[in-house]
């Protein structure tokens, strides 16, 4: 049995989403929808439902297990839309469920595509496949070098059927990295060469939210929008921050203050007494911790929370299930008023950037820690 342990409440607004999507459907070409990881901790199967009513016909997800969470879902939805494994098949279970629940998998290995050959050819039936080229991230795909081989070997197997094929854009949301961006379209443009010459017609997608924002030349037939259907910018504090203009938050996170008190100068707080006050001060004890997803890590870095519509300082070490924040020019502050720790609205919102800069990480691990706590859809 499952217990909720806190006072933490992820709420997520699935019209920014759809907005999100529409912006992003605006550049042109088809957009496939990442929910992978549980739609980036915004809720897979409600983000689905929401992105298909926009008129989203696919899905990527990571595992192949999470596609077929999404399969069952959507069948029992009525929903038809195609979906990609974006990790494809990484152990021996993953493989009949490709075919049972009608997964489209990136293939970027000579072990998946014999395996999943051998599978083919013992039910009979033909697997569509997404084929992964690796142009620069040094991760997972076929490289230049193992074209020729790999053209031998799609031919050998006419049952494993590319459909798609896909890569993976390392930088391009640093705008001093545009080279780099090209060099690895170049590659990608070099090998769907190859693959029509050998006569497999495939659908391409090589621009993620970034490469749909800013590179044009990125765009094939379909694109990958992830992080910025759910409002964050992918460009946030560079140079081309106006391009992801527009871009509508869709989670808030929020919680519980469950007590008020009095520091006075020179009183520590919380572990370790890292904290001491240097005036007279009034502290609100918030439920959240660690435990919750709220960063220890997040102690001294000079992070904030919303507190009755203004910022109030996160003081102290960030304990388990609670942390404190100086309310003290905060008139009327009371015990179970809310704490916004991310979003709130208006001017003085928390985003997604400025947590993960306090924390030290990127707006996709925010997303993906807070949203394994309650979610609430508005």
């Amino acid at each position: 049995m499952s217990i909720v342990h806190n006072k933490l409440e992820v709420r997520v607004n699935l019209a920014a989403i759809r907005a999100n999507y529409r912006l992003l459907s605006g550049h042109g070409g088809r957009v496939i929808g990442v929910v992978k990881a549980d739609a980036y901790g915004h809720g897979l199967c409600e983000v689905a439902r929401a992105l298909s009513q926009e008129g989203c016909e696919t899905f990527a997800i990571g595992s192949v297990e999470e596609g077929a969470a999404l399969r069952g879902f959507l069948r029992a939805e009525g929903i038809k839309a195609r979906i990609v494994s974006l990790l494809g098949p990484v152990d021996s279970e993953d493989y009949p469920l490709l075919w049972e629940y009608e997964i489209i998998p990136f293939v970027g290995s000579f072990r998946q595509l014999e395996t999943l050959a051998g599978h083919a050819a013992r039910m009979g039936k033909g697997l569509p496949v997404s084929v992964k080229f690796d142009t620069g991230m040094a991760r997972l795909g076929f490289t230049q070098d193992d074209l020729p081989r790999l053209v031998e070997r799609l031919r050998e197997a006419p049952l494993v059927r590319p459909v798609m094929a896909s890569s993976h854009l390392a930088t391009a949301d640093d705008p001093a990295s545009v080279d780099k961006v090209l060099a690895q379209a170049e590659r990608f443009e070099a090998a769907l060469a190859a693959l029509a010459e050998a006569g497999f017609q495939v659908e391409a997608n090589l621009a993620n939210s970034a490469g749909i924002l800013a590179h044009q030349k990125l765009r094939h037939q379909s694109q990958r929008g992830g992080i910025a259907l759910y409002g964050a910018n992918p460009f946030a504090g560079t140079a081309w921050e106006h391009l992801g203009r527009g871009l509508s938050p869709a989670m808030e996170v929020r919680t519980k203050i469950v007590a008020v008190h009095a520091l006075k100068k020179g009183q520590s707080i919380s572990y370790g007494g890292t904290y001491t006050a240097e005036r007279d001060m009034r502290v609100a004890i918030v439920a959240a911790g660690y435990a919750d997803a709220y960063s220890r890590g997040l102690s001294g870095k000079g992070a904030q929370m919303l507190i009755a519509g203004r910022r109030a300082p996160q003081v102290g070490r960030v304990c388990m299930q609670l942390c404190a924040a100086d309310v003290t020019g905060i008139p009327d502050v009371r015990p179970g008023d809310w704490a916004v720790l991310l979003g709130g609205g208006g001017s003085l919102a928390i985003s997604a950037e400025e947590l993960a800069g306090w924390w030290g990480t990127i707006s996709y691990e925010v997303f993906c820690l807070l949203g394994m706590n309650r979610r609430v859809f508005v």
